[in-house]
Formats: structure tokens, C-alpha cells, sequence
């Protein structure tokens, strides 16, 4: 696929996951870690026009000079910007001044994209479509916050397929004790925070084939698991009280029995899907309810062509920090990851939301702790 078509795929896709949404369904923020629709649909746009067409484009007028400051995320290089809190009070510019800035960077893309650049926009060009592919599993996410919190609990798309899940039931799989290499190797592309591939040492361990279960994560709610402190670090238990937490993310009990908001409503809760939607917290806290606990990434990855993953982003025990070697990259492209690693812990896998042909054995999530809009569940270790 040459360069051209790459672009305008990518580009289609974004769109194509809006396109079950009303005008309204735009424009909400319920919490700070969510953002509206719309702002991924100018962010994404703004992304390629700042790193691609301004530096690069000879001639090339910028759309409006104002779209900077509304839709910079977090590149302290490129200049201020609104607070990420602040996204959903963006009454202006509409959804359509943003379907038309999106029209018209594509069209001077493609008119740029005539000519074969560099090796060096190339790489840039690589980064931006992976990057809109992180807004696409995002836009998802948040859109599903935006109408799961919504108290009608409408639908998304009432014909969405969610990816069946299969559970093996077979033993644990032993991995011996040895030295493993982990981080990206090969051609293709990868975020820089998968490299520098390296050696680490791991002990015996076991993991398991399979993600835990809703209705295996139930008998953790059903032994009074939210209410028992041993299973649950400080922190944690502390989260647990202020916010009244009983369940994952969009499970309401009603009339006594449990349900789930999917992208198609509100329905019973299926027992046999993987539990999803649960904070480091809560996978901590089962894990140690189980006399178990959860794999780190480096054991993660050394085991990951024994199972299949891509169902939810898995928890690990790893906190998120540069591999040896890691080096940012120099001017706005090397906050990418950088800077974000302190106070995090890493997730491991794809979900069900995650863009054809943008997961990988070694791909390195990263979230809070308390967090849980994402794809977020759980695989045992021991």
C-alpha cells in the first residue's frame, strides 16, 4: 500500500467510528481523562498538519492559527494549548468547522504526498498514522464512557460484534527459568519506548493461558472481595472506599441481577466474556484473592506466542520505565512517551477496540493505577 492510500485509510477509519454518533454525542466530557470526539477528530488532523505540511509543504497556509492552542495535547515544544480538562467546554469551533479542517489537510496531504519524501517524513508520516490509530482505540473508549455515563444508556451501534472470547481451560503454561530477550527486533515500526531490546533474567513461573472471567471475577464480588482490606494494597483500598466501588466499570445491578453496558446498551452481563473495564487495583486485589498475582511484563511478553491476547489490555506488575538505552527524541516528537514515565504501570496485549495491524508482542500501554474507561483485564501468574 503506497503512502497515499495509507494516509487516506487511516484517515477513513476515524471517521468511519464517528459515524454511528449524533451531533450532541460530540462534544461531552464527563471526566478530565476523556475527551469529546470532536477534539480527537481535530487533534489527530492538527498532528499531521503541524508535523508534516507547516514544516514541509512549501506554500502550504495554515488552516487557522487558533486550532494550535485548541488542539495540542501535551507537546510543551509546540506551544500552549487548552487544558485537557478544559476539551469539553470547546463549544467552538462546531463538529462541521472540524469535518472541514479534516477535508482540507487531507487534501493538501495527498497533494504533498504526490511526490515521494524524504526518509525522514517518511518516518514522521509512519508515526502519524500509528498515533491516529491510538486516537481511533481512544475514540472508542470514549465514546463508550460518554454513553455508558449517559443515565438512558443508549446504544452506540446496536450491531456491533463484539470478538468472541475462547477460553482454553487448560493448565497454567511453566516457563523455565532462563535469560529472555524482550523489546522490539525487525523491520516495521515500533514506539521508541520498545526499544532497546535487551536480556533479563526471569525464575520459573507460571502464567495463565486464559483471562479471568466475568463470571470467575463474580465470585470475587459474591466473597465480599470489595469489603475485605487484606486483599487490596493501601492505596487501593483507600480508592475503594471514597469512591464506593462494588463492580468493573458499566456493571449494574438491577433487580438483582447483574448487567453490562455494551456498545449495543445496556444488557445482562454474559458470564463467559473476560472481565474488563477494572483498575490495577482491582486486578491486584483478585490476583491476591486467588493466592496468585499478576505477570510482569517482561514475563508477559516471554510467554505471549503460548496464548492468544488481544481481547482486553492486560495489567502488569511492571511499572512504566525506559528500557536501557532509551533515549528521547530530540524537539516535540520526544515527549511521545518520555515523559510519561513515572506513576504509571504498563498494560500489556490489544483489546477488542485496538486498530487492525497496530498490536504487537512487545507494544508497551500505560495507565494510572486507579484507572479503568480503557479495555483493561486480567491474566494470572504464579
Amino acid at each position: 500500500m503506497n503512502l497515499t492510500d495509507r494516509y487516506l485509510k487511516t484517515r477513513k477509519l476515524t471517521e468511519t467510528i464517528c459515524s454511528h454518533l449524533q451531533t450532541e454525542d460530540y462534544v461531552v466530557q464527563p471526566i478530565g481523562d476523556v475527551s469529546p470526539p470532536k477534539w480527537h477528530l481535530g487533534h489527530t488532523t492538527w498532528f499531521f498538519e503541524t508535523f508534516i505540511l507547516k514544516p514541509y509543504f512549501m506554500g502550504y497556509q495554515e488552516y487557522s492559527p487558533e486550532f494550535n492552542y485548541v488542539f495540542n495535547s501535551y507537546y510543551e515544544t509546540v506551544g500552549n494549548r487548552v487544558i485537557r480538562t478544559d476539551r469539553g467546554n470547546l463549544s467552538r469551533p462546531t463538529v462541521s468547522d472540524i469535518y472541514r479542517y479534516r477535508e482540507y489537510v487531507d487534501e493538501a496531504m495527498v497533494n504533498f504526498l504526490c511526490h515521494e519524501p524524504s526518509a525522514d517524513v517518511k518516518e514522521l508520516l509512519t508515526l502519524g498514522f500509528n498515533h491516529e490509530e491510538q486516537h481511533q482505540e481512544l475514540l472508542y473508549t470514549d465514546i463508550k464512557y460518554i454513553l455508558g455515563h449517559n443515565p438512558l444508556f443508549p446504544a452506540y451501534n446496536k450491531n456491533y460484534i463484539s470478538p468472541k472470547a475462547e477460553k482454553v481451560n487448560s493448565d497454567f503454561i511453566s516457563m523455565p527459568e532462563d535469560v529472555y530477550e524482550i523489546g522490539f527486533n525487525g523491520d516495521g515500526f515500533c514506539f521508541d519506548n520498545e526499544l532497546n531490546r535487551h536480556k533479563v533474567y526471569l525464575s520459573n513461573y507460571q502464567i495463565s493461558p486464559d483471562l479471568v472471567s466475568n463470571a470467575e471475577y463474580l465470585e470475587f464480588i459474591n466473597a465480599d472481595g470489595y469489603h475485605d482490606f487484606r486483599h487490596w494494597h493501601a492505596e487501593g483500598w483507600d480508592w475503594v472506599k471514597n469512591n464506593k466501588t462494588e463492580a468493573p466499570l458499566y456493571w449494574h445491578l438491577i433487580d438483582g441481577e447483574w448487567h453490562n453496558y455494551t456498545f449495543r446498551g445496556l444488557e445482562p452481563l454474559n458470564i463467559k466474556e473476560p472481565v474488563c473495564h477494572i483498575s490495577f487495583f482491582e486486578a491486584y486485589a483478585y490476583a491476591a484473592w486467588k493466592g496468585m498475582r499478576l505477570p510482569t511484563e517482561f514475563e508477559w511478553e516471554a510467554a505471549a506466542d503460548q496464548f492468544k491476547w488481544g481481547k482486553s489490555w492486560e495489567w502488569t506488575e511492571s511499572s512504566y520505565l525506559p528500557y536501557p538505552g532509551f533515549a528521547k527524541a530530540p524537539g516535540a516528537i520526544g515527549e511521545y512517551n518520555g515523559k510519561f514515565m513515572v506513576n504509571q504501570k504498563v498494560l500489556r496485549g490489544a483489546s477488542e477496540v485496538t486498530s487492525p495491524g497496530h498490536s504487537r508482542a512487545t507494544y508497551r500501554n500505560f495507565f494510572q493505577t486507579n484507572l479503568r474507561w480503557q479495555f483493561t483485564g486480567i491474566r494470572l501468574a504464579k
